[in-house]
């Protein structure tokens, strides 16, 4: 990578200048292109351009006409994103170009192993590292808080441990993690503790020798060989056994293992992340996990949120379920808008993966055919008729379209206070009903619950007359439809 040319479009003098010193730095040789007619006069033809680095401001402003010029290129250089935020939406339109992300402030280390990421993308590594084909899917605010920790901690060898409900993610997550990092290019090696026989989990991680015990015919490698120069994925490591972990703690401190029936020391150039559905600190006092393991695994903890957590992302998690799915096994299926209401009413208590298999076997009933609440399983369509509160989804022309809905964590103060100033207005009057004038002659009245339940009826009929559509229940009301959906929430009625 020596030497390699890296492109610098970015309008800003202090940044590009702090890029091409930083680039330099690592033995790069930086050109700064001003715009798009030197992308292709000077590219065309070239074999040591290593990757384009690119500012939001471009994007924003030319970013169709430059991802049609890396595409006429003959050989498409990969698109390093340059923001303080993820990779902008023309990355999901344009997912034959290679796409990575680097967080502002540019940072030494995080930009040698994104760079190191191009580098095996222009070697056409078969991993593709820039694609992101391991990246969680969705906009929620807990989703996008866990990209931002995997890309914080993708460029370091910190151990990780992630935590979170069965079914979430939670390999996705640790392959993502790897993807990003400086060892995209060495293997990614998945071992399930919970699933290997706690007297056959030490021959599997660290090998053994021929005639290391009843059955060892020849000499095998472990996980750990495997993984060299990689990361090694220790999945439901809360089942793992004490004498395991013992061991394991050992191989964390002190870098190396021994085969078994060997006492040949060999040296451990891995990445360790875990994960567990359990709860370890529970764990640890019922002694049933280490709490030294426990404190050299969660040097940087990430917390799964379960998918009933994050509705709002359940049009884009099915949009890319279903566009996986068809791939795969060529059966196309739709979900109309009676269909999603259902869905987004469940508690998904298998998260991700309980909807990937419900998609899956609904391809398998119904292939090519568009899928209503009435062909969903039983168990799936208690929420036939109420109101749908992650996105709205269309067909249009037989696709599936979706505008996903934010949820707001809280309502916007001024909207909620021009809200109120409303309701207080619309509540004259309320001195002539005679319950209110009788109860505030008999002790008083607690005016709060008395406009919540004003609130809360005005919202039932509203949604009555609507038919269950929040965003026509919101137009009756006069209000936003985000501010109608937490008011929702803040009530339950959309439990």
């Amino acid at each position: 990578m020596v030497d390699a040319k890296v492109i610098v479009m970015e309008p800003s003098d202090s940044q590009a200048r702090t890029l091409e010193a930083v680039l330099k730095f690592l033995d790069l040789s930086p050109v700064r292109f001003h715009d798009l007619a030197e992308l292709g006069r000077k590219t065309e033809g070239a074999h040591d351009w290593l990757a384009l680095i690119v500012g939001a401001e471009t994007i924003a402003r030319e970013g169709p006409e430059l991802v049609a010029r890396l595409r006429a290129l003959a050989q498409p250089l990969p698109v390093i994103y340059l923001s303080s935020d993820g990779l902008p939406k023309i990355a999901e339109s344009s997912g034959d170009l290679a796409w990575l992300h680097l967080e502002l402030p540019v940072k030494q280390r995080r930009l040698s192993a994104v760079l190191n990421q191009a580098q095996n993308v222009r070697n056409g590594h078969p991993t593709q590292p820039g694609t992101y084909r391991f990246r969680p899917s969705g906009t929620s605010g807990a989703l996008r808080a866990i990209h931002r920790l995997v890309e914080q901690v993708a460029p370091f060898d910190t151990n990780v441990l992630i935590l979170g409900e069965s079914g979430t993610g939670k390999e996705m997550v640790a392959r993502h993690v790897h993807e990003l990092s400086g060892r995209s290019g060495h293997p990614f090696v998945p071992v399930n503790c919970g699933a290997i026989p706690a007297d056959l989990l030490e021959s599997e991680l660290f090998g053994h020798e021929k005639g290391a015990f009843t059955g060892a015919l020849s000499t095998r490698v472990g996980r750990f060989e495997f993984a060299e120069g990689g990361t090694l994925f220790l999945d439901e490591i809360g089942d793992m056994s004490l004498q395991m972990q013992v061991k394991l703690l050992r191989v964390l401190q002190e870098r190396t293992f021994e085969r078994v029936g060997s006492n040949r020391t060999i040296d451990c150039n891995v990445r360790i992340i875990a994960a567990t559905h359990r709860d370890l600190d529970a764990a640890i006092i019922a002694g049933r996990f280490r709490e030294d393991l426990f404190y050299r695994l969660n040097v940087f903890p990430v917390q799964m949120p379960p998918l009933r957590e994050r509705l709002e992302d359940l049009p884009i998690l099915i949009e890319h379920l279903l566009c996986r799915q068809g791939q795969n096994s060529g059966r196309h299926i739709r979900l109309d808008k009676s269909a999603m209401h259902c869905l987004a009413r469940n508690r998904w208590p298998g998260n991700v993966r309980e909807l990937a298999n419900l998609l899956e076997r609904l391809a398998i009933l119904y292939p090519d055919q568009t899928i209503s609440a009435g062909d969903l399983p039983e168990r799936y369509r208690a929420g036939e008729t109420a109101p749908f509160l992650g996105g709205d989804v269309r067909v249009l022309s037989g696709e599936m379209s979706t505008e996903p809905l934010l949820l707001r964590a809280a309502a916007d103060e001024e909207d909620d206070e021009e809200e109120q100033a409303d309701s207080f207005a619309s509540c004259e009057g309320l001195d002539e009903d005679p319950a209110v004038e009788s109860a505030l002659q008999n002790g008083g009245i607690n005016l709060k619950d008395h406009l919540s339940a004003i609130e809360i009826g005005l919202i039932r009929k509203a949604l009555e007359k609507a038919d269950g559509t929040v965003a026509e229940a919101a137009r009756l009301l006069n209000m936003r439809r985000t501010t109608l959906v937490e008011k929702l929430r803040k009530y339950r009625l959309c439990a």
